[in-house]
């Protein structure tokens, strides 16, 4: 069984494999550098939101699978089924042995061992299916991980006193080499029997723990800490102390602060506030510190006599269900507002739900009973009121990616993907170059005023890979921001498809009728849209974050001349290599670094021109076009004779039965413009120089 040992350098990758038993004495014996212990000594001093760099010096150790260096990108070769669990954060070495002592209870542990930071402990298990085979190919092998980890989590969980950490089972899940000479290994482990899924696992939730809480100040202000709960609780104490005495008929004076103390001390006592607060916030509060102890006195003898500490909280209903259904939403769920999409997603902590979900009907149903289920009175308005608020963050997706990118490495990755299309277009790698960096661009919301106007067209016969090139191009985190399924029939949700998507494939361009090229060309140069949302009267603006690709499998298929300069069409010439492994993370931080140091995004004029050149091979030439050249040709200065796009479309009906309308007749003056015949303005219109080839 081979275990894959992984190091990242800033200009390399380094990937070795191991033999299980060879890792078992790594961890056991640490080298002389001792960087494990150096890293857990480091870590005592590190912030819990900071990054210790020296955890950098410890190599990634991948259990799941033997991977092999493939294009300088980590390639599956043989998956082995071993599952890590991770259970922690742990707080002393007696509860790290009691989780060792629990896992070893279990006949299917392989090795059970201390974390690198100390303060975890790694469980592995060996899966296979009943034949005592294991998956083949990646697909199948991440199906069967998924479902192993759930299972692994389910038999394991409720033996271990801590909780098993949440971790996405991918099978390049990795954790950092560690150190401890107690490591336990079995070679001899029973492995667990798991047959061949079909699809992922359903995500339901594995653990929720719900402890009551027995200090009168966390239940009263769930969810904050201490100093915000003292301030929170000693005001709303104030400000009832004064209402009681009003409600009572006692009238207040500036130096009779005696009733007040007395019914402040009350307040607070039933609040559950602990005395010694009371007194340093009341002496603070009247700036009596020649008095304080008198104040001490008076607020010890309503702490003494008065029964029901914490019982009678001075906050009003409306505030302690806010902070309930607060503290509710922060400690069982995450949300966030898709900006992309627009909508709330959510997911739940603690649960084999990974990744965000968006909020439907039944989600709210189900969060309103979970409430309800811990005593909590929530219904799907007090929901509702939460989650469409400023109390949920916002997320941009794509922007989320480009900023937590790595840095560059220099290595120019966009032309490599370029390269992957075969074709005979000398300037392809270039034009796809400035295209994806206009793309890019776009997302980041560089420039609003223009969008990103052109599309790549990969024409080819079928089984070429063209739609498997496009849909390459997007990051799988960020793939449901790809389609390739748009109805330029419907107008209004065409539109909507440019801030709903970032990447839209037109598969099958040839489909896309003569029509609704002219539709087609505005939405590509749309840089905004106006929506009127359904019931409003307003007409929002929203961004666009979509740029085009297209493909097909027939040539001729551009109608529109004046319109060529928006296409990169391209003819595919062989199967596009779409097995190579693709540094997603390096081929978009190298269109960032371009993009923030000034590289051009945008076509100049000379690009366009190629393109256009280019692009003729794909244009549909119409009936009056190849009628024209059987009828006429342009005429040298010395000869022919001038006429309008009209008498010449008259005389060219004559011969071939063509019918003749106005729109023709216009779109005829552009046809004879882009074969650049003669022509000369006059009162009468534009007249073009040509010779009849045929006299009738």
């Amino acid at each position: 069984m081979k275990i894959t040992q992984f190091r990242k350098n800033e200009d390399a990758i380094a990937l070795s494999v191991m033999d299980l038993d060879i890792l078992v004495n790594k961890i056991k014996t640490e080298i002389k550098s001792r960087p494990v212990s150096t890293f857990r000594e480091h870590l005592r001093y590190i912030l819990p939101d900071e990054r210790c760099m020296f955890a950098n010096k410890l190599p990634q150790i991948i259990p799941a699978a033997e991977f092999r260096k493939v294009n300088g990108q980590k390639q599956m070769k043989n998956y082995n089924g071993i599952v890590e669990l991770t259970v922690g954060p742990l707080s002393n070495k007696s509860e790290i042995a009691l989780v060792k002592q629990k896992a070893c209870e279990q006949p299917q542990t392989r090795c059970v061992f201390m974390g690198s930071s100390g303060k975890t402990v790694k469980i592995w298990a060996t899966f296979t299916r009943p034949d005592n085979s294991l998956p083949k190919t990646r697909e199948e092998a991440e199906l069967f991980h998924a479902h192993a980890y759930r299972l692994a989590v389910k038999c394991y969980q409720p033996q271990i006193p801590f909780d098993i950490l949440p971790k996405e089972p991918t099978l390049e899940q990795y954790s950092r080499l560690s150190h401890d000479p107690d490591i336990i290994y079995r070679p001899d482990s029973v492995q667990f029997y798991l047959s061949q899924p079909s699809s992922m696992p359903e995500e339901t939730t594995f653990r929720e723990s719900v402890q009551a809480e027995k200090s009168p100040l966390t239940r009263a202000v769930p969810g904050y800490d201490a100093e915000n709960a003292f301030l929170m609780l000693f005001e709303a104490a104030f400000r009832k102390a004064y209402a009681d005495l009003r409600e009572a008929g006692l009238e207040l004076r500036e130096d009779t602060w005696h009733p007040l103390v007395v019914q402040l001390a009350k307040n607070c006592f039933a609040s559950g506030l602990p005395q010694e607060e009371v007194v340093k916030r009341t002496v603070f509060h009247f700036y009596l510190y020649k008095q304080e102890e008198l104040i001490r006195q008076m607020i010890g003898n309503i702490y003494t006599e008065c029964k029901g500490f914490g019982k009678n909280i001075s906050l009003s209903k409306e505030q302690q269900l806010a902070l309930q259904t607060e503290e509710f939403m922060k400690r069982r769920y995450e949300f966030r507002h898709n900006t992309q999409i627009g909508e709330v997603e959510y997911r739940e902590r603690l649960s084999f739900r990974f990744r965000f979900n968006p909020l439907d009907k039944r989600a709210l149903n189900s969060i309103a009973l979970d409430a309800q289920m811990e005593g909590i009175p929530l219904w799907d308005r007090d929901i509702s009121r939460y989650i469409y608020s400023n109390r949920v963050p916002v997320f941009n997706p794509l922007e989320d990616f480009l900023y937590r990118l790595p840095a560059w490495d220099g290595k120019d990755r966009i032309r490599a993907l370029a390269a992957t299309v075969p074709c005979k277009n000398p300037y392809w790698m270039d034009l796809f170059h400035r295209w994806f960096l206009n793309m890019v661009s776009h997302w980041k919301g560089s420039n609003k005023k223009y969008a990103n106007s052109v599309s790549p067209l990969l024409v080819g016969p079928q089984g070429t890979r063209k739609s498997t090139f496009c849909r390459s191009i997007m990051p799988p985190s960020e793939r449901s921001y790809y389609t390739d399924s748009i109805d330029f029939s419907r107008k209004k949700d065409a539109e909507l498809y440019l801030n709903r998507f970032a990447l839209i494939n037109i598969d099958e361009f040839d489909q896309v009728s003569s029509t609704q090229q002219g539709f087609l060309k505005h939405i590509l140069q749309k840089p905004v849209l106006n929506v009127k949302k359904p019931h409003g009267s307003a007409v929002l603006e929203m961004r666009r974050y979509a740029s085009f690709i297209a493909t097909s499998n027939q040539k001729d298929l551009l109608t529109d001349p004046s319109g060529s300069r928006r296409f990169i069409c391209i003819e595919v010439t062989g199967v596009i290599d779409t097995n190579r492994p693709i540094d997603y993370e390096q081929l978009y931080a190298q269109a960032m670094y371009e993009l923030e140091h000034g590289e051009r995004y945008w076509f100049d004029q000379e690009e366009e021109k190629i393109m256009v050149e280019n692009n003729r091979e794909f244009e549909q030439v119409p009936p009056e076009e190849q009628l024209f050249f059987r009828y006429f040709r342009a005429a040298q200065p010395e000869e022919g004779e001038w006429l309008s796009p009209a008498e010449i479309m008259e005389d060219i009906q004559k011969g071939s039965s063509i019918p003749m309308s106005v729109k023709r007749v216009n779109s005829f003056g552009r046809i004879l413009k882009k074969q650049e015949i003669p022509s000369k303005h006059t009162r009468s219109g534009t007249l073009y120089h040509v010779v009849r080839l045929i006299t009738r």
